[in-house]
């Protein structure tokens, strides 16, 4: 009678542990299916809704990677499980680049319409718009919004200064064959010679915190 009952009570611990185990393995393969639908439905997200909303979508992204990726050890077939989590962290990496370069490219049109006004200067970096009456005042406002926000900008930001400038002192060379003041060249001059000073302090410095963060 010992001997039945203890062989019914070894039984009913096998498969409890069992069940256990089949419901660990069932957890673990919903969370998996979950980290994939997750990262599957950010296809479904609009550019600009996801740009929004980036850092939770980022957040609860890291959450469920982290909770896939865990969830691993409770599987049995791991290896196929390995490459459904590699999949998806491949097609999310593919949705950030796309919204952080959107991202940026919003971030430099801000900057562009503070630079020279709303709309004035685009993706096409076209600057015909500039003509021998108005590009002193284009470099006035240019320097005036460089220096009122040079303790801001990042070094990405001044890289994007840079590209700016470059680009309105190559429209200078047109505008000087086309009726530019003697006055207004040497006004111009001056603003370039207050700008260059103020570009190279506040790149460099910009570059050092940039690196001291790194390091952190």
């Amino acid at each position: 009678m010992k001997i039945k009952q203890l062989f019914l009570g070894t039984a009913i611990i096998a498969v409890g542990f069992t069940s256990c185990q089949d419901e660990k393995t069932k957890q673990a393969e919903d969370t998996v299916a979950n980290y994939e639908v997750y990262v599957d439905s950010l296809e479904n997200v609009s550019e600009e809704q996801a740009r929004a909303n980036w850092e939770t979508i980022e957040t609860n992204y890291e959450q469920k990677r982290s909770d896939a990726e865990m969830a691993l050890a409770n599987l049995n077939d791991q290896a196929k499980a390995k490459e459904k989590v590699a999949a998806s962290k491949s097609k999310y990496e593919t949705i950030k680049t796309k919204i952080q370069q959107g991202q940026a490219q919003d971030r430099n049109q801000v900057m562009r319409n503070a630079l020279f006004g709303e709309g004035k200067v685009g993706e096409d970096m076209s600057f015909a718009w500039v003509n021998a009456s108005n590009i002193l005042g284009v470099y006035q406002q240019f320097v005036d919004t460089v220096e009122a926000n040079k303790d801001r900008y990042s070094r990405e930001d001044w890289d994007e200064v840079k590209m700016m400038y470059e680009a309105l002192d190559s429209r200078k060379n047109t505008v000087e064959k086309e009726g530019l003041s003697s006055e207004d060249n040497r006004k111009i001059a001056a603003l370039k010679l207050k700008f260059a000073p103020m570009f190279t302090v506040n790149r460099i410095g910009a570059k050092s915190e940039e690196m001291e963060h790194a390091k952190k």
